[in-house]
């Protein structure tokens, strides 16, 4: 076998990387806990609510929607603005849930930026199937945080790949500077 074809651990070719594995990450490739759009009673976003904040990673509660971190983030910060209501589309909402995804959306770039230092943003819905909705069933707004270069250097130059701030310590962070 040439040099050029032995592998690392036996699979695929080497690249040369060193590795920070995410196995936390499986639920969510395997499409784990992903429920139908009539089964509320399975849905996550469904349940986020009625756990204690530090447990649901819960940032803040409004009326009609509320504000949790992505248990699988893209990016430190990675949040998501969920309604309560258990809906599939943005067209679903009410007038109300509509304005304060908005508002909420608004309020967590501004906290954001300020515990962060975020550069910029990634903002959407993905909506069904097509349009990649990893939950279809339940509306989320994905508000991600970026800055210049976040992504690009650490496999290139340091040949590794970077895992975010703990996931609970970011929480705190970001429901301390909400209030």
């Amino acid at each position: 076998m040439a040099d050029d074809a032995v592998t690392q651990d036996g699979a695929g070719a080497p690249d040369q990387l060193e590795r920070l594995w995410t196995p936390y990450r499986m639920a969510y490739i395997r499409g784990e806990e992903r429920p139908s759009s009539e089964d509320a009673e399975q849905c996550p976003f469904c349940r986020i609510p009625g756990l204690p904040d530090e447990e649901g990673l819960v940032v803040h509660r409004g009326d009609t929607a509320y504000v949790v971190l992505n248990l699988f983030p893209y990016a430190a910060g990675h949040l998501m603005v969920c309604p309560y209501r258990h809906i599939p589309d943005y067209t679903d909402t009410s007038v109300e849930e509509a304005a304060e995804i908005a508002a909420l959306t608004k309020r967590a770039m501004t906290v954001l930026r300020s515990v962060s230092n975020a550069e910029g943003f990634n903002l959407g819905m993905n909506q069904g199937q097509a349009g990649g909705a990893g939950i279809r069933a339940h509306l989320h707004q994905h508000v991600v945080p970026r800055w210049l270069g976040d992504a690009n250097f650490m496999p290139i130059i340091g040949r590794t790949k970077t895992m975010p701030q703990l996931l609970g310590e970011t929480r705190r962070l970001l429901a301390d500077a909400w209030a």
